[in-house]
């Protein structure tokens, strides 16, 4: 059994079959949180899973669709019961199907809203009756850069990650007499799959141009910086981290 900063702790990690959910499952199990793993992908959540327990940690996979509210619930209530305690809840799952707003494919947009705003709203409008009945627990929403600049041919992505952070403060505010703590992470641009479910060619060339062109983040550092926000003291609320490659501009 690993041993570490968050040792006896219970953590969530949405999207966590690949990129920056992954790492963050893996990080927070190193440092001794028992992890429930969630994703659509039952092989790669098993995958990681497994990776975690032949460390040493604890992981539980749990195959959801947080799009979905009964299943967003369903996550909820099985880490709950297998654990018997919430403490640590990360918003991860998202995507980013950037393009331009004329002419786009607005099923696009339905998808991202779906993932990126709702699914996030039903894990956390899920988990916060046993935050509140704790007294305690710490909600970590991964928004983007996007999420603070706007920029051309990024239109309804930025739309979903405004929203994340304007839910995010707005949570933190109506929920901090609970003892709850919330924390948005913002990564730029990382070197992950993103760029896989970009459907837009000029919108994939120019992505992937822009990663080419820099040293993007790796998923460990955005799951380091995770680390960072949940085992600050509990009088410390870290409300937002604001992380870019020292080569990103923008």
């Amino acid at each position: 059994m690993m041993t570490g900063k968050l040792e006896d702790k219970v953590a969530i990690v949405t999207g966590a079959s690949s990129g920056i959910g992954q790492a963050t499952a893996i990080t927070l199990a190193a440092v001794g949180a028992k992890v429930v793993i969630a994703a659509r992908r039952e092989d790669r959540l098993n995958a990681v899973a497994k990776q975690i327990t032949d460390n040493g940690g604890q992981a539980l996979p749990v195959v959801a669709d947080v799009t979905d509210e009964g299943q967003s619930h369903n996550l909820i209530q099985k880490a709950h019961t297998e654990f018997g305690k919430i403490d640590i809840l990360v918003n991860n799952a998202g995507i980013a199907l950037i393009g331009k707003i004329d002419g786009a494919d607005t099923s696009e947009w339905r998808r991202m809203i779906d993932i990126n705003v709702l699914g996030l709203l039903y894990t956390t409008h899920a988990v916060l009756p046993i935050l509140k009945s704790q007294q305690s627990g710490h909600i970590v929403n991964i928004s983007s850069v996007a999420g603070r600049f706007a920029r051309a041919g990024m239109g309804i992505y930025n739309v979903t990650k405004w929203g994340v952070n304007a839910f995010s403060e707005a949570l933190r505010q109506e929920v901090s007499k609970d003892h709850i703590r919330v924390t948005i992470i913002e990564p730029g641009i990382v070197n992950t799959e993103i760029n896989d479910y970009i459907t837009d060619p000029a919108a994939k060339q120019n992505f992937e141009e822009r990663r080419k062109a820099i040293t993007p983040l790796e998923s460990e550092d955005i799951a380091a910086a995770i680390v960072y926000a949940v085992t600050q003291p509990q009088r410390v609320n870290v409300n937002e981290i604001l992380i870019r490659p020292t080569l990103q501009e923008q």
